[in-house]
C-alpha cells in the first residue's frame, strides 16, 4: 500500500503542474472527441510533431459526424506525416461507430475501433475527470522509480494529476538521461534516485527494428503517392501494396493503387 507521504507527494506534483505544466490544445477541453483524437495521434509521437495536425484535425472534423462524412482516404491523406496511418484509419471507423451507437459506456470504451485500455483510461480521466491514472511508457517509469508502493489516487484531482504524470515523465524522469538532481520537483524522497537505481528500475521496451527500407518506410512511401493523387503500379512493391490493401487504407484499381474510400 502506498506510504504515508502520499498525500504530500500528490501536493508536490500539483503544484509543480500548475506552475510548469505544458499548455497544450487538448488539456482546455474535456470533449471525448476532441481527447480521443489527441490521445491517438500521441501514440508513438512526440508532442511537438502532434500539434499542428491536432489544430488542423479539429479545425476540418470538430465531431465524429464530420470525420464519418469523409471519405478514408481523404482522411489518410491529412495524416500524411504523422506515421502509424492505421490510427487515422481507426479514428475514423470509430467515429462511424459513435456516429452510429453513441459513445459506449465507460467500461465499454474499448469496444471502439483502435481504443485499448490505455485510451479508454485516458478518456475516463482526461474528458471524464474519473480518478484513473492512464499507465503510458512515461507514467510506468514514473510510478516504478518513484511510487514503488503504488499510487493511491488522486480523488478530484485525478485530470491534473494524470496530466502531470506526463510531463514529470517527458521533462524529467527520463527513460535514458533522467534528471533526478537538476531541479526535479519529486525529488526529495524519492526511492530510485535514494538507491541509485533509476536505471535500473526502467521499465523494458520493445526494440524496434530498423527503419531504413523496412516494410513500414515502403508502405509510407506508397502512401505519400496516393495522399499526392498518384496510383502506383503494385508490381513495384507489391509486399507493400499488399499490406496497404490488407490493412484497408488502399483499394485496387487493375494493376495500380488507389485512394480508400
Amino acid at each position: 500500500m502506498p506510504g504515508p507521504s502520499a498525500d504530500n507527494d500528490l501536493a508536490q506534483l500539483l503544484e509543480w503542474f500548475s506552475e510548469e505544466g505544458a499548455d497544450l490544445p487538448w488539456r482546455r477541453t474535456r470533449n471525448r472527441w476532441r481527447v480521443l483524437i489527441s490521445e491517438v495521434m500521441l501514440q508513438a509521437t512526440p508532442v511537438e510533431r502532434v500539434l499542428p495536425y491536432y489544430t488542423a484535425w479539429i479545425g476540418r472534423w470538430p465531431t465524429p459526424a464530420d470525420l464519418a462524412d469523409e471519405p478514408l482516404g481523404e482522411v489518410l491523406a491529412a495524416w500524411q506525416g504523422l506515421g502509424y496511418p492505421r490510427r487515422a484509419r481507426n479514428l475514423h471507423a470509430a467515429a462511424g461507430a459513435i456516429v452510429a451507437e453513441g459513445w459506449p459506456k465507460a467500461a465499454r470504451l474499448t469496444d471502439l475501433p483502435g481504443v485499448g485500455p490505455y485510451t479508454a483510461a485516458a478518456l475516463r480521466c482526461f474528458a471524464d475527470e474519473e480518478d484513473i491514472l492512464p499507465v503510458d511508457t512515461n507514467v510506468a517509469r514514473v510510478l516504478a522509480r518513484r511510487f514503488p508502493d503504488g499510487w493511491p489516487g488522486a480523488g478530484d484531482d485525478a485530470w491534473a494529476a494524470g496530466q502531470a504524470f506526463m510531463d514529470l515523465g517527458r521533462l524529467w524522469c527520463r527513460a535514458r538521461a533522467p534528471r533526478c538532481d537538476e531541479g526535479c520537483p519529486l525529488r526529495d524522497g524519492c526511492p530510485a534516485a535514494d538507491a541509485g537505481t533509476v536505471i535500473d528500475l526502467t521499465p523494458a521496451r520493445a526494440r524496434q527494428g530498423r527503419f531504413e527500407g523496412s516494410l513500414r518506410q515502403r508502405r509510407g512511401h506508397l502512401l505519400r503517392e496516393l495522399a499526392g493523387g498518384a496510383e502506383p503500379e503494385i508490381s513495384r512493391d507489391p509486399d507493400a501494396a499488399a499490406s496497404l490493401l490488407e490493412d484497408g487504407l488502399a483499394q485496387r484499381r487493375g494493376d495500380h493503387l488507389v485512394r480508400a474510400s
